[in-house]
């Protein structure tokens, strides 16, 4: 099993759990009919992103919790689906990738899901 060491590794990761994500019944629906997500665009921020996370590379320019309040002002951002989308990075980690990088994304994952999930419910509250 490979490390997670790179950045062309982080981009199979993020286009091998893109693939998943789109099919997927639970969450996918997100990504095509109500964000309408363009590819071209989304992939590259995510690739940066993760290799800001992991690699401290400082890549990314971005609010990830501002591009997603209005996605949840159209379709509710629930729990399930954040589960939903650990399950599914969780589980296209450990199909490609082991050691310490490979765990740190699974860990940040986990953060980033519940601070999301936590702030998607108050958002709706308000």
């Amino acid at each position: 099993m490979k490390k997670l060491e790179s950045r062309e590794e982080i981009e199979h990761l993020v286009n091998s759990f893109y693939t998943k994500v789109i099919k997927d019944e639970t969450i996918g629906f997100f990504f095509s009919d109500v964000a309408k997500v363009d590819w071209d665009k989304h992939l590259p921020k995510m690739y940066s992103f993760w290799e800001s996370i992991l690699f401290g590379q400082m890549s990314y320019k971005g609010n990830p919790m501002g591009v997603h309040f209005p996605i949840n002002e159209i379709q509710a951002m629930e729990q399930k689906h954040f589960d939903r989308w650990l399950e599914l990075w969780r589980t296209t980690i450990e199909e490609n990738f082991a050691g310490e990088n490979a765990e740190m994304a699974i860990y940040k994952s986990e953060n980033i899901a519940r601070l999301m999930a936590f702030k998607m419910e108050l958002a709706r509250r308000l």
